[in-house]
Formats: structure tokens, C-alpha cells, sequence
């Protein structure tokens, strides 16, 4: 079997959120299964020049964009035995940052056309074309108005993953034939409420559409999650299907983590826990205390990740908890200015860390006893999954994927403690259950040896996905 992943972000080249590491994470555990899976993605001035060094030249084109046509580079690398192609094209890539430019709309539709006229240069013909997120959902659609009757690429199967239907690639119409290059009689796969939503036109012509978690995939059918696409959702829930992401147990293994202050196993997590919060509590000036409850955030400092809910409370928790809570993130003004606030006011007992700081976050899973997730909303996620392997409890409202990783103790054989509403009293009461759990010394360490022994490795993903694309490929 050959797949074609395409994606907008694939670490380690180009990352800016949960999308990159799932690309790469897919990938490898494809390979790992004897399955070819080649990754394509734009090639952004961003890339590190250390890993263009590594890239070779492959083949150039002509793309069609709708009435005109621009030049595209092919260029090619390894990384951990998987092959990545990368997008040329300077107008469109050369630019600061990945998105968030004028002409968003063109630069995707440029790239997703490419991507399908590359693959008979690549003498590459995929038996399944896997696209994620608004930025490649006109690879679907491409495919199904121009190229899906050409006999080189008859067969091919497309599926479209749906990270976060928050971002739909939101456009006038005004752009659907002059730049999209979509005829004037099939502008309607790609319509929706009176303009283009690439998501939807992708969700229309995929083959399959999947979500990155099962929970996610009912919840998207309600007004509340959806953000407009319900009507679409429901009408075309027979295609859809939940999966839940893995999470890379070779880059997060307490045993081996070169950034934590000290590696530990199951066997020696109660030591290696306890050396690794003696130590952050020194680089991050708190009193150095081994009894006390330490809770650790890594997150968007944004609302959607709850940070309105722990607003509400979390003067609360500080005035009348012994605890210590440290966050690390960047966002919207307004939470980084309380936090700074709320950091001046409990020097001893809060710290906020802003930024995009990879070893100080793996530190942080590591010291912390237990990690708050409280989202509105969490698609996929995995730094819960993270926190469970690091021994640190997570805390977490019960939705998306945090609800089907994360699983209350109070019954004796979950791994955590949750949450169902989105309001403020029923976090911190689970906030306060998880301290009391903890004064029972013998029965959290029971729960941390629990954590650390979940299985949220690709290795479960992996196989729903081949499982998948073969059900796609004996339909034909």
C-alpha cells in the first residue's frame, strides 16, 4: 500500500502547533509497519537552513492555477527512513511564517494542485491521499473535479482529517473561479452559508473524513463544537469516523528524556519525580519543598484551552490550598497580564513562564504531580497523554480527546481526575478531589504507576487507519 500525506506542517521542519508532530508521528509509524507513507509539504523559508542542506533537487513543473500557471520545485529528504517532498515555490513560501498572509487562499490552492501534479514527475502514484486541515482540503476537491477520471491516477482513495473545525478556510466567493480555479458549475461543493469553506468542499469530496479522536467526531454534530459545519456533519456522518491520535513514546520517555534534570522509569519514578520538582523549583525560585503538590500547565494561553474557567478560581486555589502551580505558554494578552499579576501576589505558591520553551516543558511534565487541562475544546490533543507517561495526574474536562485518554479514579482504575461542565466549580472540585488523592501517599503512587503504563502509543492509531484504508481500497 502507498499513502501520500499531505500536510501543511511536519516536524522537524516546519512546526507551529500539534499538526507537526502528528504528521511526523503518522508517518513513522506507518513505516513501522512495513506500510509506504511519503509526507509532502510547502517549502517555507522557515525551514532551518541545516535541514535545506539535506534536501536534493527532484524535478521541476508547471501548476495550473486557475487561468494561470506557476513554476513548482520538487525537493526531497529522509528523516527517521521516511521520504518528505517539499513544495517549491519562493512567491508563495518565501515569506515570515506559515499562514496568516492576504493570499492564503492562493498559496493552499497552489500547493494542493501541485501536490497532485507532481506525482507522475515522482513516478509516485499513491494508493491513498491523505490531506489535514483547511490549508490542504482542496486536494480532495481537486481531485475529485480534474484528475480522478484521468487514467494514471484512477484509484486513488482521498482522506481528509478534520484537527480543528474551528479553522475552515473562510473566503468570498469572488475568489472561487478567478483564483481556486473551480468551474462555475461546481462552486456548490465548496459553498457554504454564502461563501467558500474549504472545509467543507473537502468534507463533500473526500472519500473518507476523519477526526482525531471518537469523542470528536460525535461532538462535532452539535452546534456548540462546530462552528457553523453541523448541518454538513450530519449529512454526511456516514463517512466520518473518529481516531484517536498516538503520541511519540520514543521523544517522551522519562527514562531517556535528555532534558529532564534526572531520567526515571516505573521503578524509580517516586525518586526521579521527586529530583526533577527539587530542581525546578530552584531554577524557578519556589520554595524547595518535596510534600508539596506541584500542578503543571502547558498551554495556548488562550480561553478555548479554559484559561477563563482558572481565572475565576484560581485566587481561590492559591489562598486556601498548600500547592504550587507553574504554567508555561504564550497568548492573548490578557491571560499573560493575570498571570503576571497573580505571580506577583503569590511569589511562593505561582510562576508563569512565557514562550515557546520545548525543555522547559518537558521539565515541567516531569516535576509536576499533577497537569490541569480544563479546555472548552481539545480535538486531539495529547498533552495529557504526555503528563500520563511522565507521571504526572492529569486533570482534565471530560471532552474530545481529553475524555477518551483521561479517566476519573474515583471508581479505583482510572488515571485521573475529571470533569464534565464547562464552569469554573467543577474544575476546581476536581482540582481539590486530585489534593486529596495526593495526601495518600501509597495510593497516588499507585495511580502515577498506573499513568505511566497507559498505552497511548501510535501503535493502536496505526492500525485503525490501515484498517481504513483498506476498507477504502476494496470498495473500488
Amino acid at each position: 500500500m502507498r499513502v501520500l500525506y499531505v500536510t501543511s506542517e511536519a516536524a522537524p521542519f516546519a512546526s507551529s502547533g500539534g499538526l507537526a508532530e502528528v504528521a511526523s508521528s503518522f508517518a513513522y509509524a506507518m513505516r513501522q509497519r512495513l506500510i509506504t507513507c511519503r509526507v509532502v509539504l510547502p517549502l517555507y523559508e522557515a525551514i532551518p537552513q541545516e535541514l535545506k542542506d539535506g534536501m536534493k533537487f527532484v524535478t521541476s513543473l508547471s501548476v495550473p492555477v486557475a487561468w494561470r500557471r506557476q513554476y513548482c520545485g520538487v525537493f526531497e529528504t529522509r528523516y527517521k527512513g521516511v521520504t518528505y517532498y517539499f513544495i517549491d515555490n519562493q512567491y508563495y513560501f518565501k515569506r515570515k511564517g506559515f499562514y496568516g498572509h492576504y493570499d492564503d487562499a492562493e498559496r493552499f490552492a497552489f500547493f494542493s494542485r501541485a501536490v497532485l501534479e507532481m506525482l507522475p514527475y515522482i513516478d509516485y502514484k499513491p494508493d491513498i491521499i491523505h490531506a489535514n486541515d483547511w490549508q490542504t482540503a482542496l486536494v480532495p476537491v481537486y481531485y475529485d473535479l480534474f484528475y480522478s477520471k484521468n487514467e494514471w491516477y484512477y484509484g486513488s482513495r482521498t482522506v481528509f482529517t478534520i484537527h480543528n473545525i474551528q479553522y475552515q478556510g473562510k473566503y468570498g466567493m469572488e475568489i472561487a473561479e478567478e483564483v481556486l480555479g473551480i468551474p462555475v458549475d461546481r462552486q456548490g461543493l465548496v459553498e457554504f452559508d454564502g461563501c467558500i469553506n474549504l472545509l467543507k468542499g473537502a468534507i463533500e469530496t473526500a472519500n473518507k473524513v476523519t477526526t482525531v479522536s471518537p469523542t470528536y467526531a460525535q461532538e462535532i454534530r452539535d452546534p456548540w463544537f462546530s462552528y457553523g459545519l453541523d448541518p454538513i456533519i450530519r449529512e454526511r456522518a456516514w463517512k466520518i469516523q473518529g481516531i484517536l491520535n498516538g503520541v511519540d513514546t520514543v521523544s517522551y520517555n522519562p527514562e531517556t528524556d535528555v532534558m529532564l534534570y534526572r531520567q526515571y522509569n516505573t521503578d524509580t519514578f517516586v525518586e526521579g519525580k521527586a529530583a526533577n520538582k527539587l530542581e525546578l523549583q530552584k531554577r524557578l525560585y519556589l520554595p524547595e519543598r518535596a510534600d508539596v503538590p506541584m500542578i503543571g500547565m502547558v498551554t495556548p494561553m488562550v480561553a478555548s484551552k479554559g484559561l477563563d474557567l482558572l481565572r475565576e478560581v484560581l485566587d481561590e486555589l492559591l489562598q486556601y490550598s498548600d500547592v504550587q502551580f507553574v504554567i508555561l505558554g504564550s497568548g492573548d494578552w490578557e491571560y499573560e497580564s493575570y498571570f503576571k499579576e497573580m505571580q506577583d501576589k503569590y511569589r511562593d505558591k505561582f510562576v508563569a513562564c512565557f514562550g515557546f520553551i520545548p525543555e522547559l516543558s518537558r521539565k515541567i511534565y516531569a516535576a509536576s504531580d499533577m497537569f490541569l487541562v480544563p479546555s472548552k475544546s481539545e480535538p486531539g490533543g495529547n498533552t495529557q497523554m504526555i503528563a500520563l507517561r511522565y507521571g504526572s495526574v492529569p486533570i482534565v474536562r471530560e471532552t474530545g480527546s481529553l475524555r477518551d485518554t483521561v479517566f476519573d479514579s474515583g471508581d479505583g482504575y482510572g488515571n485521573g481526575f475529571t470533569f464534565q461542565g464547562y464552569n469554573s466549580r467543577e474544575m476546581i472540585e476536581a482540582v481539590y478531589r486530585a489534593l486529596g488523592g495526593y495526601s495518600n501517599r501509597y495510593g497516588w503512587n499507585i495511580l502515577m504507576e498506573r499513568d505511566m503504563n497507559c498505552d497511548n502509543t501510535w501503535n493502536k492509531s496505526a492500525k485503525q487507519y490501515l484498517n481504513m484504508y483498506k476498507e477504502l481500497l476494496s470498495e473500488q
